[in-house]
């Protein structure tokens, strides 16, 4: 009997390996997991407290309870929480409970960047140039910003910032000029405080057109170390892979070669034992060169992609090895069929700087699983993707025999998968994987922001179905809320027929009397001349242009087919409104692309007036971490404004022009809901007024 001390995909993924061998589960869970997928698919599940992490998933005395509880043998940490904490694994074995990872001197050694460079230097496998806190270790104070900007300047810019205990892309920072490194150095410390409670750094030099590849290998307590190919992860956002591919394409036999040598190189020094990642930065200007970049010491989040062209289950050799069994395979018996992609599905918007999103899933249609489309996910319609956790909603994994033919499987998969609810990638991804230059392999960690036009096209205008239909979904829904305090709608409650409902925290509210609607092309565009209106009175019934009936059936992502379920509409043409777009309200796809419907209402211009004027609001519920300047301060466009955090990641709010600070109405630690305005300048204090 294993625990998996984990949630979502991950422990649904362990699950399926378990069942197949017939080893019961454990689950456990958090408030905001209670009617999860994983707890449903475990065999027991035991809830261990409220839904923040540090709560909850954090809490390793928790783990040792439920152990003693249900009788659970062993442990799989699944990754991230504390999948890569020694303290946990060193628990464990004092306890008695065996642990599906490495051991605890690996984890210790791994875990410190700092220290993972020295093991790697001194077996002769090739390092980042940089510096790194033991080579200073007689230096007191080695942690401070003049020491650490003296030896930026050393390296020369630019350099990169890392945690030493770092990982996932946590604490992790570019510096391109010498004035940026003081911002750049206290926002990475305090990611790695928050995320490893240790804010030491390293530094090292940036390589300007790095590939990331990575090479799976495997050891266990038989002095075996075996690699298992390669991994290309290169295409990322906010330094967090976006989409996996294996083998990597267009390197050379010769240099694949020594990738492996050198990663098993790697596993022997620090004394490995189970699943791991050895991961190589290459220099896509010289293929030849490469270095060592950190060792991942649990299963990555991408290990489907080598088991689809090895055929081999990894989770299943992880409880054989933590069984103290040998790896069921030699090196010569592992091999390479096919080529496999992995794309990762976040609840996130790519449009706006792919900040994550949250939310009630209202539908989740993944592609149906074959032998060339496989899904990782632990969500459903009707689940709630929460601002607790990572905003990860799946893994869509595809094969084929050939690079050619697993881009294409992966294209049709990405066109098949349906979402309703929170933003999601998908619509970037589908782009991606038509992009010309990612057909032809051109990768490298600035892929993004090199093809950024195309992969970022002008949405297409809204059709009168997709307008219609979503006019109707906000008349039916609120007609919904209505009943339910005994009234038919809200135009029939006499209280609220002249007054405004304020909808939230945020500020942002509209005159029940009607609901205007406008398609806008991309968040802060404003609407153009000729746009198309429809208005829903208190009979839901809704007017569009055109004399037609508009039959939206079904929900998915092709043609005209809009959002959300509906029945005929009767269309016919509106005047146009001086109003202002406000808040996102519904979506609803055109074509391959989402499109974003908006409600047009007066309460909007104060909402979105603080982006327009050069302040700033709430991109999301967040919590603020920094404050960067104070009232009748002055500021130039793009300085930084406000510090925030949501679902483990920081960003900065910019000044969108230069201005003078009229208002600070936050401080470090408030929480704060989505569209709060943070920031404001005079310019908004005079037009308020």
């Amino acid at each position: 009997k294993i625990l998996v001390a984990n949630r979502g995909e991950i422990a649904c993924r362990v699950f399926r390996t378990a069942r197949k061998l017939g080893i019961k589960t454990v689950a456990v869970y958090s408030d905001a997991d209670r009617d999860a997928m994983h707890v449903k698919m475990a065999d027991e599940a035991y809830y261990i407290g409220p839904a923040p992490s540090a709560e909850s998933y954090l809490c390793v005395d928790k783990y040792i309870d439920v152990c003693r509880k249900s009788g659970a043998q062993a442990i799989h940490p699944g990754y991230g929480f504390l999948s890569e904490n020694e303290k946990f694994a060193k628990l464990l074995e004092e306890e008695g409970i065996t642990f599906i990872g490495p051991p605890k001197e690996a984890i210790r050694a791994m875990g410190s960047k700092a220290e993972s460079k020295d093991i790697m230097l001194a077996a002769g496998v090739p390092c980042v140039p940089g510096w790194h806190p033991s080579q200073s270790s007689g230096e007191a104070d080695n942690q401070s910003l003049d020491f650490l900007l003296a030896r930026a300047d050393e390296i020369g810019y630019p350099v990169l910032i890392k945690a030493v205990s770092g990982g996932g892309g946590k604490g992790m920072k570019i510096v391109d000029r010498r004035e940026d490194f003081a911002g750049q150095l206290e926002s990475a410390k305090r990611e790695s405080r928050k995320h490893f409670s240790d804010d030491e750094v390293l530094l090292e030099r940036y390589i300007t057109r790095p590939r990331h590849v990575e090479v799976q290998i495997f050891s266990d307590s038989h002095g075996n170390h075996l690699s298992l190919f390669e991994r290309d992860c290169s295409v990322q956002r906010r330094h967090q892979k976006i989409i996996e591919e294996a083998p990597a394409p267009g390197l050379p036999t010769e240099l694949r070669e020594r990738l492996y040598e050198e990663a098993r190189k790697a596993a022997k020094a620090v004394g490995y034992r189970g699943a791991g990642t050895v991961e190589f930065i290459l220099n896509a200007d010289n293929i030849n060169e490469f270095f060592f970049c950190e060792m991942n010491v649990r299963l990555q989040v991408e290990h489907p992609v080598t088991e689809a062209i090895t055929g081999v289950d990894l989770v299943e050799w992880q409880l054989e090895v933590a069984a103290g069994n040998p790896i069921p395979l030699s090196q010569d018996q592992i091999t390479c069929t096919g080529h496999a992609f992995e794309c990762r599905v976040y609840a996130e918007n790519p449009r706006n700087g792919f900040l994550p999103d949250t939310g009630l899933l209202l539908h989740h249609r993944p592609p149906t699983p074959s032998e060339t489309v496989r899904m990782e996910t632990g969500f459903e319609t009707g689940d709630e993707i929460s601002v607790h956790y990572d905003p990860l909603l799946s893994k869509l994994i595809v094969k084929g025999d050939d690079r050619t033919a697993a881009l294409r499987a992966l294209r049709k998969a990405l066109n098949e998968y349906q979402v309703v609810g929170p933003s999601t990638n998908l619509e970037f991804l589908g782009r991606l994987a038509a992009n010309e230059a990612f057909i032809r392999g051109e990768v490298d960690t600035a892929f993004i922001k090199r093809h950024h036009d195309n992969l970022f096209p002008p949405l297409p205008p809204a059709s009168p179905p997709t307008l219609a239909a979503s006019a109707l979904f906000l008349a039916q829904r609120d007609q919904s809320y209505y009943s339910s305090l005994g009234h038919q709608s809200a135009w029939t409650d006499p209280k609220l027929a002249s007054f405004r409902l304020n909808l939230g925290a945020g500020g942002e509210g509209r005159y029940w009397k009607e609901y205007e609607l406008e398609a806008i092309a991309a968040k802060g565009q404003e609407p153009t001349e000729g746009s198309t209106k429809f208005k829903v009175g208190p009979s839901a019934s809704v007017e569009a242009a055109g004399e037609m009936d508009v039959a939206v059936s079904t929900i998915g992502t092709g043609g005209d087919e809009a959002a959300i379920l509906f029945s005929h509409v009767s269309p016919a043409v509106l005047p146009p409104s001086a109003a202002s777009p406000s808040t996102r309200t519904v979506s609803a796809h055109v074509g391959s692309a989402l499109l974003h419907v908006d409600i047009v209402g007066t309460a909007s211009k104060a909402a979105a007036g603080a982006t327009e004027a050069g302040g700033a609001r709430a991109p999301m519920p967040s919590k603020i971490v920094q404050v960067f300047v104070q009232p009748g301060e002055t500021v130039e466009e793009g300085a930084p404004l406000v510090a925030v955090e949501a679902m483990k990641t920081e960003h900065v709010l910019r000044a969108s022009k230069a201005g003078t600070v009229a208002k600070v109405v936050v401080k470090e630690g408030d929480l704060v809901p989505e569209g709060k305005v943070l920031v404001t300048f005079e310019e908004q204090v005079q037009e308020s007024g």
